[in-house]
């Protein structure tokens, strides 16, 4: 889903207003810099999780990089409704990222059962390790997406004007 119209081919996923509003906001350099950390603590938790499952070592390692990635992934929902609020006027389900949003939910839903198993001791370690691979299979989907939109919105944006050969940027000749 996207605006209606398209540039070079691609849904135009932003007004040129939401462009704007994207562009000045302090949430879009936060979900920026949370995206490749919590890929990141993603990264290192999932070798965490694979060593304990084919080791059996290193239980509480992997189950404390799970909470962590959980906790990241809490950081990034929040202050991406933040971000779809001031853009897009909605904490969720933008038009513009309604499936990636509907997917998250599945993501955070995942990691949260994960956290509730862990508290009450409701699994067995080995799956509750699955469930955290489950969560992590969602997780990387979900990351997908939200790449195939970056790059969308990329190809989508509004091609600046070059200057003519032999004007200044400005308009004028040298």
């Amino acid at each position: 889903m996207g605006k209606t119209g398209q540039s070079a081919g691609y849904p135009i996923l932003y007004t040129q207003e939401e462009r704007r509003r994207r562009d000045a906001s302090v949430w879009t350099l936060v979900q920026g810099i949370l995206a490749p950390v919590q890929f990141v603590i993603f990264l290192v938790s999932l070798v965490l999780v694979l060593n304990y499952l084919w080791s059996g070592e290193g239980l509480w390692a992997a189950s404390v990089s799970v909470v962590v990635k959980t906790l990241a992934l809490y950081a990034i929902m929040i202050t991406g409704s933040i971000w779809e609020k001031v853009v897009f006027g909605r904490y969720l389900f933008a038009p513009a990222f309604f499936w990636e949003d509907v997917f998250s939910i599945l993501v955070l839903a995942l990691h949260t059962a994960y956290l509730v198993c862990l508290h009450q001791g409701l699994l067995a370690p080995g799956a509750l390790m699955a469930l955290a691979l489950a969560a992590y299979a969602t997780y990387v989907v979900n990351a997908g997406q939200f790449l195939c939109k970056l790059r969308m919105a990329r190809l989508s944006a509004p091609m600046r004007a070059e200057p003519v050969a032999g004007l200044s940027a400005a308009g004028r000749t040298p």
